[in-house]
């Protein structure tokens, strides 16, 4: 069946008009008798059979309102498609018709190909250069089986703001003409035919995706099936080490590892700070800014194929002379020469700095030329090396710790960067750090990876994300259905490894030898609105670590599963599982609810062993979550009613539960709309609704962040990664920020990501004079962190 027959609705072919697609693709002139508003409202209609709140005569009249004399037919669809999106802030139900008529133009862009299935694109891709041998070959074995697998009604389950970015961003396109030759559908059981062995599995694993109950992430979706099988989202490097050579060696790693779409995390520590002696020129050190001006141009270089915006992290213990001028990195202000614009900080942070801080003691900084062994230590050992340097006098110079931490506080409130991520917390849990000189330094991007790095290994881990909400009916979890995606996922997410392309040896030496993988999760925002759970209510932390336990105790099974068939991951021996301790008895004073299963699980392990050394790590999911049609991984909305601009284009996003829950009032009405829109999303101040329903609809601003950063606290005995937490603060300060970021630390968090904040941030200042005297920064710290439980971030 071809694209257009299978499109083909109450018998008119694919494409806006009732004309011929053939015809419609080539750009002629619109078919004013086919193309009246009457026609085209007919095929609206049909498309738009189970969206009552859409006025089909509504759209049509209003697309053929705005089409000049003589536009073509590539005009008039797209017109109508941008109708209807225009009327989302209205009726979010148009969000499903534009996605709807927009797949109606995709399956005529591809149709004019040629294309007159699955199996005919995937060989029209592998003749242009698009999709891999082995990909095509395994197609053109099964192409019966798998023509016969497509969905094309599985189109309706998009929304429009997620079919766009697929269309824009995702789908193969001819490297001529730049038309795509694939439809989504097509597409999803493309990615699924990469990672197959046999045709069964790749049709049950495209029609989990089809579903969008699970979705890879953007790498593999970008590259699963195609020439260049880089499917991997992450990549962690070591510090280089204090030479030119080492430095610039990392550069073209991380040049190479950019390029085909992975996203950087680097660490920076081994390299000597500002002033520090070169013996070899008997001159000093410009420090580690020049060397990250440089490396910050390369990111910048490196786009991805134009898919997206290379982009890395870097990482820097608090103890580095160069530590201040790092935090400025950042600034708007200053010595653009010293400045790095493209690049992301985080501070890598031991708990001995966190108890100076909270005693209020002095904090050293050490050159690493003269303290070298420090990057590679963490817990006791670090703090016993750090204090000998210290009575040594081997330090650089020595401030107040509170100090430091307030100019990293001032760093976040500022510009949202300078991420807290903490050494020993990260190091202590990780199962990959049971083994002496086994050492996590660093995290990734987005700070959800936690693995060993080395000079001989990179860190690679390849992510996927489950659909919560795809998981959930009103009457609470399908753990059936969640236990049966898991499983699937890590399967796939295995499969990865040794299919994937890597970029440099060292990434091709650790990924083999740990075999990690990163399941993460979205939607949980779209589990707590169908339960009527607010997010900061116990019921939802009880039940977020409850489906933490769950996917981490079915990943374990299923590695468990893939160890039995294939052997354990090479460095098993290495890990704290192959002593018998997982990830919950990593931690102090945990207990799974799931002790028969636990039980059953460790008899298991210590027979056949993992076939990975991690599983789980909670991602960002922007994109992917958008495509699904779902809030991002474990945050709460940011608002119920804004725009999103994105490489596609600007979005309007809209919250339906909160549109469905006003309709049953009466209240969805133009005045109401208004008000939410002047509010910035918020429904705070609607006192037509209950006290109950403005509760569970805050956005992230109005939610304590005390309960978001609670219920990632509950949940991280289930996660042997880490989670990307963005923390929110309409109006930060250095006091509201010190004592967050301190509770965060204070329970076990291992890494928070981004502090979001509004535009007209305000950041207390030493020399501001407002009702009360003014106040110095590290006095704003003590009161905070003396009285943690006044701070109204945590309340």
């Amino acid at each position: 069946m071809s694209p257009s027959e299978a499109n083909t609705v109450e018998g008119t072919p694919a494409g806006i008009s009732a004309g011929n697609p053939a015809d419609t693709s080539a750009g002629t002139p619109a078919n004013t008798a086919a193309d009246s508003p009457e026609a085209i409202a007919a095929v609206i209609r049909a498309l738009a059979d189970d969206l009552p709140d859409v006025d089909p005569e509504r759209v049509a009249t209003r697309a053929l309102a705005g089409l000049h004399a003589g536009a073509t037919d590539i005009e008039r669809d797209a017109l109508v498609v941008r109708t209807a999106a225009e009327l989302i802030a209205e009726e979010p139900e148009y969000s499903r018709l534009a996605a709807r008529l927009l797949a109606r133009t995709i399956d005529t862009e591809v149709g004019t190909h040629g294309i007159t299935g699955f199996s005919s694109g995937i060989a029209l891709g592998h003749a242009e250069g698009l999709v891999g041998d082995e990909t095509a070959a395994f197609v053109a074995a099964h192409a019966a089986e798998l023509d016969a697998a497509v969905n094309p009604a599985a189109d309706r389950r998009f929304e429009y703001f997620g079919l766009r970015t697929v269309y824009d961003r995702y789908l193969l396109r001819h490297p001529v003409n730049r038309a795509v030759v694939e439809t989504p559908q097509h597409f999803l059981l493309r990615v699924a035919c990469g990672l197959s062995k046999t045709a069964p599995e790749a049709v049950g694993f495209y029609r989990l995706m089809s579903s969008l109950a699970y979705l890879p992430s953007s790498p593999t979706l970008f590259n699963s099936g195609t020439r260049h099988t880089q499917m991997s989202s992450c990549y962690l490097l070591d510090s280089p080490q204090d030479n030119i050579e080492s430095i610039y060696d990392m550069y073209g790693r991380i040049a190479r590892l950019s390029k085909f779409a992975g996203g950087i995390g680097v660490a920076w520590s081994r390299v000597r700070s500002r002033g520090a002696l070169i013996r070899g020129t008997n001159g000093h050190s410009n420090g580690i800014v020049p060397w990250l001006n440089t490396l910050d141009a390369s990111v910048q270089a490196v786009n991805q194929g134009g898919k997206r915006r290379g982009a890395a992290c870097v990482y820097l213990e608090p103890w580095h002379p160069d530590v201040l001028e790092f935090l400025e990195l950042r600034d708007n202000t200053g010595e653009d020469a010293r400045r790095t614009h493209n690049l992301n900080l985080a501070n890598w942070i031991p708990d001995l700095f966190m108890r100076r801080v909270d005693a209020d003691g002095v904090w050293s900084l050490f050159d690493p030329d003269e303290v070298p062994e420090l990057p590679d230590l963490w817990g006791a050992e670090f703090d016993a090396a750090y204090e000998q340097a210290e009575r040594d006098g081997r330090f650089v110079r020595q401030m107040p710790a509170r100090e430091l931490y307030a100019r990293m506080m001032r760093t976040l409130a500022q510009t949202g960067n300078g991420w807290m991520t903490f050494k020993d917390a990260s190091n202590r849990t990780c199962n990959q750090a049971a083994e002496p000189g086994n050492v996590v330094h660093l995290s990734n991007l987005c700070t959800e990876i936690l693995e060993v790095t080395s000079d001989g290994e990179t860190a690679v881990c390849n992510l996927g994300s489950v659909q919560l909400g795809a998981h959930v009916t009103d009457a609470g979890i399908d753990w059936d259905k969640l236990r049966a995606t898991v499983r699937t996922a890590v399967t796939f997410l295995d499969r990865v490894i040794d299919i994937n392309y890597y970029p440099t040896g060292q990434a091709a030496a650790s990924n083999p030898r740990w075999r990690p993988v990163g399941l993460g999760v979205m939607g949980l925002q779209d589990v707590f609105f169908t339960l009527r759970l607010p997010f900061d209510s116990a019921e939802a932390r009880e039940l977020s670590t409850r489906i933490a336990e769950e996917i981490y105790l079915t990943a374990l099974e299923a590695s468990c599963d893939l160890a039995e068939e294939a052997g354990p991951h090479p460095a098993y021996q290495e890990t704290h599982a192959a002593r018998g301790r997982l990830q919950p008895d990593l931690w102090d004073g945990v207990t799974p609810t799931q002790t028969k299963r636990w039980d059953t699980l460790r008899d298991r392990v210590a027979s056949h062993g993992l076939r990975n050394s991690l599983l789980i790590a909670i991602a960002p999911t922007a994109t992917i979550a958008s495509i699904a049609g779902a809030y991002e991984c474990i945050e709460p909305q940011v608002s119920n009613l804004f725009k999103r601009e994105t490489l596609s284009g600007e979005f309007l996003q809209v919250n339906t539960y909160l549109v469905r829950e006003l309709k049953r009032r009466g209240l969805w009405t133009a005045a109401i709309r208004e008000r939410i829109k002047r509010a910035e999303g918020s429904v705070q101040d609607l006192t037509e609704l209950p006290d109950d329903v403005r509760l569970l609809y805050r956005t992230s601003w109005e939610l304590p962040q005390r309960a978001l950063i609670d219920l990632a606290a509950a949940r991280s005995p289930y996660i042997d990664q880490s989670q990307s937490l963005n923390l929110f603060m309409a109006d930060p300060t250095i006091g509201k920020l010190s004592s967050m970021y301190r509770y965060a630390w204070s329970t076990g968090l291992k890494t928070t990501y981004y502090l979001r904040s509004r535009p007209a941030t305000r950041i207390q200042q030493a020399t501001v004079a407002t009702a009360a005297p003014a106040v110095a920064d590290e006095e704003v710290i003590a009161c905070s962190l003396e009285n943690p439980e006044a701070c109204e971030a945590c309340q």
